[in-house]
């Protein structure tokens, strides 16, 4: 499997100067993304929680059921990514919708209306990322696509930090209804970006995993023999682990920082998310360079962070120590996230299904993070907010051992990516 995945990522590319052109729209791209990349989730949470009048159970209930129903199309919509040649129509239909579902939720905040929206974001979700990852595959090939991975989600992190301190001013000054009237703005600018791409510039075999120069690689493989992946399975369930225990901790965590600061929702919720989305932008360039650190070692890292971070958040009640260890965020969901595509990229060489791969492995990350919105909000309601995040750190630390003595490494050591900016 190794050997198979060095000769892909060995085989000729597209020369450097023919896509550096499309480099600064992807750059622009990401960074626009961020609004609408998950950016809303922990707004809806604090604003329904605080200004809606909405419950913990209602709220965790309705993230858990319209999650579920989401999820259960992103290997369908992985598949589709594979297929279409229409990527960059994807990226601008899902920006249209997901404005509209904010502006929605801000100006009509009812259960039908927030269960919609929810279940409109959990399909999104499953479209942006993989089509943005699929685009840079199709662009850059497989011997530059760790670099531009990198490279994308430090523009995402930058987004995220730039609409994340607007959203606390904007917040403060006009009220949390006022965050979600900034969505149709990044949407058309994030319409704008994707466009400037030319369509005939993505090789959409080389974006679904497929490369011509590879003996017996010109069609895909059946779908089902992806589970007979060694490296595929064991990152699926360790998948399902992480985020079991990632998911809840920012809700949970945004949740106790706002009742202790009323009047500061917006500011505390979007300093956790700033802290966080700094400590990922290293993890960015940590990425870049993963040809030569290797894909285990980056693994192993964002796993250990997450079953720390919870300790940490139970033994602490101090706002401040709070968002500090958002630091952990970073290191454990932010390099994971930034990761998770080159390091399956690795894991299924040569099957033309690597979009299908990364929707299977959303479905089970997608069950593995709803189903845990319950048990942790029951978890407070039964025991407190410390005795939540430490049985959350117990499975993230399940996660670790798993990768610790199950997951083998996927990326070959000692050959640095592509450079960003040439030969």
């Amino acid at each position: 499997m190794v050997s198979d995945w060095r000769r892909t990522n060995e085989a000729p590319t597209r020369k450097d100067e023919d896509v550096v052109p499309y480099r600064s729209s992807l750059d622009c791209l990401n960074f626009l993304l961020a609004d609408l990349r998950g950016g809303l989730g922990p707004y809806v949470n604090i604003f329904l929680l605080t200004e809606a009048g909405w419950g913990q159970a209602t709220i965790g209930a309705l993230l858990t059921v319209s999650g579920l129903v989401g999820i259960a199309f992103h290997a369908p919509i992985g598949a589709m990514i594979d297929a279409t040649s229409a990527k960059r129509g994807l990226i601008v239909g899902g920006a249209v919708v997901l404005a509209a579902m904010g502006v929605a939720i801000a100006t009509y905040p009812t259960l039908a209306v927030v269960f919609v929206a929810d279940i409109s974001m959990a399909l999104l979700g499953a479209v942006f990322a993989p089509t943005v990852a699929a685009i840079t595959l199709g662009l850059f090939g497989s011997r530059g696509v760790a670099a531009q991975l990198g490279r994308n989600a430090a523009f995402d992190r930058f987004g995220n930090l730039f609409i994340a301190a607007m959203a606390a001013v904007v917040g403060t000054q006009f009220g949390q209804r006022s965050v979600f009237y900034i969505l149709p703005l990044f949407a058309g600018l994030s319409i704008i970006a994707v466009l400037s791409i030319p369509a005939v510039a993505i090789d959409h075999q080389r974006a679904r995993g497929l490369d011509e120069s590879q003996p017996g690689a010109v069609q895909p493989y059946p779908w089902r023999r992806l589970f007979a992946e060694g490296p595929f399975t064991v990152l699926a369930i360790g998948t399902a682990l992480f985020h079991f225990a990632n998911a809840p901790m920012l809700a949970l965590a945004s949740q106790k920082l706002a009742l202790e600061v009323r009047g500061f929702e917006s500011a505390v919720t979007s300093a956790a998310i700033i802290v966080a989305q700094l400590a990922t932008i290293p993890m960015a360039f940590l990425v870049m360079r993963a040809n030569l650190i290797g894909g285990k070692p980056l693994l192993i890292l964002a796993f250990a962070a997450l079953p720390l971070r919870g300790l940490l958040f139970a033994m602490f009640d101090d706002s401040y120590w709070m968002i500090a260890f958002q630091i952990l965020d970073g290191v454990g969901a932010g390099l994971f996230d930034v990761l998770l595509p080159l390091v399956l990229y690795g894991a299924v060489p040569g099957s033309g299904r690597y979009n299908m791969a990364r929707g299977i492995i959303g479905t089970i990350q997608g069950i593995g993070g709803a189903s845990s919105f319950v048990f942790a909000g029951s978890l407070v309601v039964w025991g407190g907010y410390s005795v939540a995040f430490s049985v959350l750190a117990g499975v993230g630390l399940g996660a670790l051992l798993l990768m610790l003595a199950a997951m083998p490494e996927t990326l070959p050591r000692g050959r640095l990516a592509t450079p960003l900016g040439g030969t």
